[in-house]
């Protein structure tokens, strides 16, 4: 186990919490093979070989809201597009899933027609109606939560003020597309996994809404904003095949841009602010706009 790496992403007092918990989850659940995977997001993960499920992941959750949503949402799934959930202590962060193999991320794939195609696929069968909707926010949750956030810091005063445009229109968007299903929340190319028969999505946050609230990041994660065309191509693409409106997909991507910039700043992550890429979102959604309305005249 690499506990330097472990310490230095999650502390010392989670890194301990690991130490003590491996081994009893091991004996719990009959596990064997652990090996830690060099990944760091909000868990910290080792495949191993059960004498009951076969290969899996345990999963070692830092933020126990998180892991509850998550375990919530793959026994609402039962394994259709997403990783089984076998095992868990939600008590205690901790969770036995399915390890998808082989495991190829999406973004391996060298050709973004195919990479465009899976995305739109597995998205198409990934949301239902959730078994008690209580159990998890809404999509329109997290961006009056990101705005009433950043409000608070002065220093960001400029995201700020895009954030309030983004849940305004966010707000136009929420009572045009009614749909409250069940979401992934965190659909971006690393959560989205090769298998045996097709992609699977791992890792996902749960949040209520409509499906079209789970297209924009991926795109975020998708674009070259450097390449000429690219994003229009992208947008035209995704929403030919799931039938969304090019200009809606443009402002979904300006909402999420900013969400996800000032989740940077809630998560001390400010290195990662990008105030060009919002920038860049809200020119496009608003060009795509103006031109949509000349056409109209």
């Amino acid at each position: 186990m690499n506990s330097d790496k472990i310490i230095e992403h999650f502390g010392a007092v989670f890194h301990d919490k690991v130490i003590v918990n491996l081994p009893k989850y091991a004996e719990r659940w009959n596990l064997s093979n652990l090996e830690q995977i060099d990944y760091y997001s909000l868990s910290c993960l080792f495949t191993c070989d059960s004498t009951e499920y076969g290969a899996c992941v345990l999963k070692f959750g830092m933020h126990l809201e998180i892991s509850e949503t998550e375990y919530y949402m793959l026994k609402d799934f039962d394994g259709n597009g997403l990783c089984k959930v076998y095992e868990s202590d939600i008590n205690n962060g901790t969770l036995l899933i399915e390890c998808i193999r082989p495991g190829t991320q999406l973004s391996d794939e060298p050709d973004q027609h195919i990479r465009l195609t899976e995305f739109c696929a597995l998205l198409q069968k990934l949301h239902r109606t959730p078994t008690d909707i209580a159990k998890y926010p809404s999509y329109m949750d997290w961006v009056s939560d990101m705005t009433t956030f950043i409000k608070t810091r002065s220093d960001y005063t400029v995201l700020y003020n895009e954030m309030v445009k983004a849940e305004k229109i966010c707000r136009q968007l929420w009572g045009k597309y009614t749909g409250r299903l069940l979401l992934h929340g965190d659909l971006h190319h690393e959560n989205i996994l090769l298998g045996k028969d097709g992609y699977y999505a791992i890792d996902p946050l749960g949040v209520i809404g409509d499906p079209v609230f789970d297209i924009p990041l991926f795109i975020l994660e998708e674009v070259d904003w450097g390449a000429e065309g690219e994003y229009d191509s992208i947008v035209k693409t995704i929403s030919t095949k799931l039938n969304v409106s090019e200009q809606d997909i443009r402002t979904l991507v300006y909402i999420e841009s900013c969400r996800a910039n000032c989740c940077c700043v809630e998560d001390g992550d400010y290195d990662e602010v990008d105030m060009g890429e919002i920038f860049l979102a809200e020119r496009m959604m608003n060009t795509e706009a103006a031109t949509a309305s000349a056409g109209r005249k």
